[in-house]
């Protein structure tokens, strides 16, 4: 769908996954992973994605994503036997920014534990400043959620 500019696949499924290892290190005092740490499950996912699509700029000092919003919806425990995998897709982008969707399953189950967005925005680390999502980028998220 074109919407303003803005292209919007909400209802696309989830192209990508990676397992995650669950360590005894993510575990809270009751046994299942802390809330925080899902967000680094994710954050795992969004790098294993922007480098599957080449996203990953080899020059750190030059335009890369920031995190401007993140959100997790828990719907289940973790625990460490919970065989986990992450799904990530593009639901959305914008001029300068992009949103990202995950899903935390139970590979063994299919059980949803947790969902979450990110709000990923193109920024320019020497100019201190968001900046248009870069054609080569923008056109790799196209052609790999919606082929």
């Amino acid at each position: 769908l074109r919407e303003t500019g803005r292209i919007i696949w909400a209802n696309e499924a989830f192209r990508f996954s990676t397992p995650i290892q669950v360590r005894f290190r993510d575990l809270d005092a009751l046994g299942h992973v802390n809330n925080a740490v899902y967000f680094t499950y994710m954050e795992h996912a969004r790098f294993k994605y922007f480098e599957q699509l080449g996203l990953m700029a080899d020059d750190v000092s030059s335009i890369g994503f920031i995190i401007a919003e993140a959100t997790c919806q828990f719907k289940a425990p973790i625990k460490l036997s919970t065989q986990l995998v992450v799904k990530a897709r593009t639901s959305r982008i914008g001029n300068s920014s992009f949103s990202m969707d995950y899903r935390l399953e139970d590979e063994a189950s299919g059980q949803v534990m947790a969902t979450g967005r990110t709000i990923n925005v193109a920024y320019d680390y020497a100019a201190g400043k968001s900046v248009p999502l870069p054609p080569d980028r923008r056109a790799a998220i196209e052609a790999f959620e919606h082929p």
